[in-house]
């Protein structure tokens, strides 16, 4: 979002922000009711373009009321594949998201002691989504998956992983009511018996390795797009785009605690 306000800044354009919050009202009538306030106030504001972010937007609000419509829709966070919803249709253009998956599952393994692999997520659509495709995209195995629905269920999920698998891969928290950073940290800074990897930055102080997206990317996307938009080219004229833009990162005090004395060359170390 604040890399969208940026790309727009200084141009006469009036923004109006409205959150769905899907991952704090996961119920499918507290969706359902969010997708519908979010319609009303596109009526009611009637802007020239739309942007949306994430999966639940583009399920709940664009494809049963805005698709194919007069209104230009520009989304950006659709995890993996924006097929699943049918898009594009005739009025969006968008950023899909993808994950440097591979690349972690590569780095980690240089640290393993095994094959075994498992997969830690927030129980929600999306990161079930994720699971699947990285199994269908890059014939990843995991061989114990934990979704989680609190940060209880996380602390324990991750220290049976320390025991059951060699590797960890650990993503999305956002849906959990209670998390906590710092008590996550201190848990994985003094529990970790196996190498862990993520894609968010925000999770780098419970994993080992971090290949982490640029949220910024997608939000400078989206703007600039929308602005060609507002120029008069036609979404469909803009062709589907994935973000390209990461970061490595290294956590040193997770790394002293499996025994790993060196930083990966071109790596920044978490803080």
């Amino acid at each position: 979002m604040a890399a969208l306000q940026e790309t727009l800044s200084g141009k006469a354009i009036e923004l109006r922000v409205f959150h769905m919050d899907t991952k704090r009202r996961p119920s499918e009538t507290d969706i359902q009711a969010s997708a519908l306030d979010a319609l009303r106030i596109i009526d009611e504001f009637r802007p020239d373009v739309v942007t949306i972010n994430d999966d639940p937007a583009a399920k709940y609000l664009v494809m049963p009321y805005l698709r194919d419509t007069g209104l230009p829709v520009v989304f950006c966070g659709l995890n993996w594949d924006a097929a699943t919803y049918g898009l594009p249709y005739r009025n969006t253009t968008g950023m899909v998201e993808v994950s440097s998956i591979p690349q972690i599952v590569r780095l980690m393994r240089r640290h393993a002691r095994g094959p075994r692999l498992g997969f830690l997520a927030e129980d929600t659509p999306v990161k079930r989504k994720e699971l699947a495709y990285h199994e269908r995209l890059f014939g990843i195995t995991y061989d114990r998956t934990y979704f989680v629905q609190s940060f209880a269920d996380w602390k324990a999920a991750f220290l049976r992983a320390q025991k059951e698998v060699d590797m960890l891969m650990i993503l999305g928290v956002g849906a959990l009511p209670d998390w906590n950073l710092a008590d996550a940290s201190r848990l994985a800074e003094e529990n970790s018996e196996i190498p862990s990897g993520t894609d968010f930055e925000w999770l780098t102080a419970v994993s080992l390795i971090g290949v982490v997206k640029s949220p910024q990317e997608q939000g400078r996307w989206a703007g600039h797009a929308a602005l060609r938009i507002l120029e008069g080219v036609k979404p469909s004229d803009i062709p589907l785009s994935y973000n390209r833009e990461g970061e490595l990162f290294f956590n040193a005090k997770i790394a002293r605690k499996l025994g790993i004395r060196d930083l990966p060359p071109l790596a920044r170390a978490v803080p």
